[in-house]
């Protein structure tokens, strides 16, 4: 693999893209000193070189109503493949992010519930899925 050699605008260029994907390449020009095409070029090639992989919204969790969050333990049964991780947590809604991870444990899980009961709820999918043993869960009071 290649190292990429990124300057200071390409860094500006993706600290402001961080903050707001949907900024114009003309106020991203404007607030980095560059025209707009020269600005869209560069964020062309920085996504042709796999630097920026896409655009998406983050949306807040609260507002749809998930106001539980947790992080779940997976611990599997024999040799779980990261794959099998996966595709169980791309079935499971409420699953917003899955890791691999060192330790006790074969994975982690992010998951989001509106309430005690629909966690619950999720927990019992989770623990049901075929190659999981069982679950450690920690629901999250505040972020710092």
């Amino acid at each position: 693999m290649l190292s990429l050699r990124l300057d200071d605008l390409d860094r500006k260029i993706i600290a402001r893209l961080l903050e707001n994907g949907r900024e114009s390449f003309a106020s991203l020009g404007h607030q980095i000193g560059l025209s707009t095409a020269a600005t869209k070029r560069r964020v062309d090639r920085l996504r042709g070189e796999g630097v920026i992989r896409r655009f998406t919204a983050e949306i807040d969790p609260v507002a749809l109503g998930w106001t539980i969050e947790a992080f779940v333990e997976l611990y599997c049964e024999g040799r779980v493949p990261p794959d099998r991780m996966r595709e169980l947590a791309r079935t499971i809604p409420e699953v917003s992010a899955a890791y691999t991870v060192t330790g006790e444990a074969d994975g982690l899980l992010l998951v989001r519930a509106s309430d005690a009961s629909h966690f619950e709820k999720v927990l019992g999918v989770i623990r049901n899925h075929p190659g999981v043993s069982r679950t450690r869960s920690a629901v999250v009071l505040s972020h710092l």
